[in-house]
Order: structure tokens, then C-alpha cells, then sequence
């Protein structure tokens, strides 16, 4: 199985969980994984935030990756007000090549106030290029760093070759 993670964090959250998603991957074929870069990015939390309840797109560095020569495809973001990051909303926007392809889809989250939201957000982006058969998974902030926890969480979704 080949497989590509793409992925924001602002805080190192969401890194944490694409990190193991990325070797329990490996353990059943090829995994690349691509670190999404906001180039117009605030330090200031709170200025993100305003910009993901309004669903506007960060400028990100080109994405060196065609989703057509991969088996699974997973996409990561932290939930911030009730959707994907800046980042994440312009990485949905740009991806193309998605048809027929199946996705895995995590979050990080403090509160999970507004993380179905987010979820269903990216899937629905997702779903009106023509990608299908979704999995999805979520992990609490204080939670990333529990290897064991998060690896419970991925291996639930079943991903296996033949899958």
C-alpha cells in the first residue's frame, strides 16, 4: 500500500499524530509525508482562528504531490474554530486528483467543541472531488504524546492493503 500523509500544526499536535500515523503506514508499505507550509501565517493565535471560521485559505508553499499515485491519501489539521486551519482549507481548495481515492481524515483538538464540524468540512471539500470511502479519527490535545492511545485510534480504522 502506498500511502501519503499531508498534514498542518501550528502547535506540534497534529505533527505528533502524523508522525505515528506515518510509521504504523509504513509498517504496511511505502508512506510519504508532506508538512503543509502557511507562507502569510500570523504567530498570533487568535488571528488564525478568526481566519478558519471564515474558512479563508493561508498561501501555502507548493505541495510537491500527485494524490493519483497513491492508494490511501490522509490529511490532517488542528480544529480551530470549528474548522480546518488556513492551511488545510487551502490545501482542499488546490488538491486535485482525489477521484475514487480512499482518505483518512484527523484532527487535534483542546475543547472537540466544533471537531465533527471540522471533520465533515474536509470531507465534504473532499467528497466534491470525487474522493470516497473515508475514515476518520480524532485525538484531544492531551493526548497526542500517548503513542499507544493514538495507534488504538488508527488501528480501529482497519487499513490494510486489500482495504
Amino acid at each position: 500500500m502506498k500511502s501519503a500523509i499531508v498534514y498542518y500544526s501550528f502547535s506540534g499536535n497534529t505533527k505528533k499524530v502524523a508522525a505515528i500515523l506515518a510509521e504504523y503506514l509504513g509498517s504496511l508499505g511505502e508512506v510519504i509525508t508532506i508538512e503543509l507550509k502557511a507562507c502569510d501565517e500570523s504567530g498570533n493565535f487568535f488571528a488564525q482562528c478568526l481566519r478558519a471560521i471564515c474558512h479563508r485559505q493561508a498561501k501555502i508553499e507548493p505541495v510537491p504531490l500527485d494524490p493519483r499515485s497513491f492508494d490511501l491519501l490522509c490529511l490532517g489539521s488542528p480544529v480551530w474554530a470549528f474548522g480546518p486551519a488556513p492551511a488545510i482549507n487551502a490545501y482542499l481548495e488546490q488538491c486535485v486528483g482525489v477521484e475514487d481515492k480512499q482518505v483518512v481524515l484527523f484532527t487535534t483538538y483542546g475543547s472537540g467543541t466544533g471537531n465533527t464540524r471540522c471533520l465533515n468540512y474536509m470531507q465534504t471539500a473532499l467528497s466534491r472531488k470525487g474522493a470516497e470511502g473515508f475514515r476518520r479519527f480524532s485525538i484531544q490535545q492531551f493526548k497526542v504524546g500517548d503513542k499507544e492511545f493514538v495507534l488504538s485510534k488508527i488501528k480501529k480504522m482497519r487499513l490494510r492493503p486489500q482495504d
